[in-house]
């Protein structure tokens, strides 16, 4: 678990603190007396979490482009940060076909400028670039990917995440490892929780619609992942950040984050649940849809026995958090 302590008064740097994921992790590190700088484009959704937490008032906040190299670097030189959080992404499989060059250019190019600036930044103790379970090369054996496994991306979204993995073990070895900084890869699956309000993504679109009164349109209902809520791989990284700083070297290198066995279920499963709490009308969509991975599942061993980290929550009880928070 999280050390108590740990994080009071440690200075933090984090990209992509406007999105979802990266509002819930500004969260929980005010909570434990973080001084968090935040670099991001402003929010991508209306609602959107960082502006119902009131974050803006609470760190520094910062508008900006991870291509924008200039002032990126010119972020993290004013913020001497000791821990770096980078989240900043173009995050969904969908408009990675619409935009690949844009994809790519925020993805892997955009994870390039952070760490070349970061080789410039004398106070950092610990580097976590947040990539993707996406990263890796699926022929839809159905095995479950450990991290060693070959990367890899059939589509722009992916690919771009499994050459954000290759940018980052470049630059620790080449120059993060011999100046003695460590950084690691983040590898999370499919998040649900509250605040989230994303299109593209399976429940935002089912509380889109209930809210509307208006049928939920599906795509893939048979398609497997690795669902958990927000919270688990939140609190995974920031475990691992802190090993990186107590424990160095022994802790970099790719990490897994996500459910146990039981709870990598199809879509159609998560709607049945949520259906409990969050009722709505279901209808296939049959038009022709990009490609996507029919499955996905993380082997979480080694967070488990080397980190101490596990999941928590079992996935019914995050799918009736994530129910009730939107009904209320």
């Amino acid at each position: 678990m999280v050390s108590s302590g740990f994080w009071q008064g440690k200075r933090v740097f984090l990209t992509g603190h406007t999105g979802f994921k990266g509002a819930w992790l500004t969260a929980l590190l005010l909570r434990d007396g973080a001084i968090v700088t935040g670099y991001a484009l402003p929010p991508p959704t209306n609602p959107a979490l960082f502006g119902l937490l009131n974050l803006k008032s609470r760190i520094a906040h910062i508008e900006g482009d991870v291509r924008d190299r200039a002032k990126l670097a010119a972020a993290l030189a004013a913020a001497q940060p000791e821990i770096v959080f980078h989240l900043a992404a173009q995050a969904l499989v969908r408009a990675s076909y619409e935009d690949p060059l844009g994809t790519f250019d925020t993805n892997t190019t955009g994870t390039l400028n952070l760490l070349e600036a970061l080789r410039s930044c004398k106070s950092v103790r610990s580097i976590v670039v947040v990539t993707s379970d996406k990263c890796y090369l699926n022929n839809e054996t159905g095995a479950f990917f450990r991290e060693d496994d070959p990367l890899g991306g059939k589509d722009p979204y992916s690919a771009s995440k499994a050459a954000a993995e290759i940018v980052a073990q470049a630059y620790h070895e080449s120059f993060f490892k011999p100046a003695g900084i460590p950084l690691a890869t983040a590898r999370a699956g499919n998040v649900i929780g509250g605040g989230d309000w994303a299109k593209d993504r399976l429940i935002p679109d089912v509380a889109r619609a209930h809210a509307a009164g208006e049928p939920v349109l599906i795509r893939s209902p048979n398609a497997t992942r690795p669902w958990q809520h927000v919270l688990e791989p939140l609190r995974g990284y920031m475990m691992l950040a802190e090993q990186l700083v107590s424990e160095g070297q022994a802790f970099t290198g790719g990490w897994n984050f996500g459910p146990r066995p039981e709870d990598i279920r199809s879509v159609g499963d998560v709607l049945s649940k949520l259906k409990e709490t969050l009722p709505f009308e279901l209808r296939l969509d049959s038009s022709p849809q990009p490609a996507e991975a029919k499955t996905l599942g993380l082997d979480i061993r080694k967070s488990m026995e080397k980190l101490g980290w596990q999941p928590r929550l079992a996935l019914d009880e995050a799918i009736r958090w994530t129910g009730e928070w939107y009904n209320t």
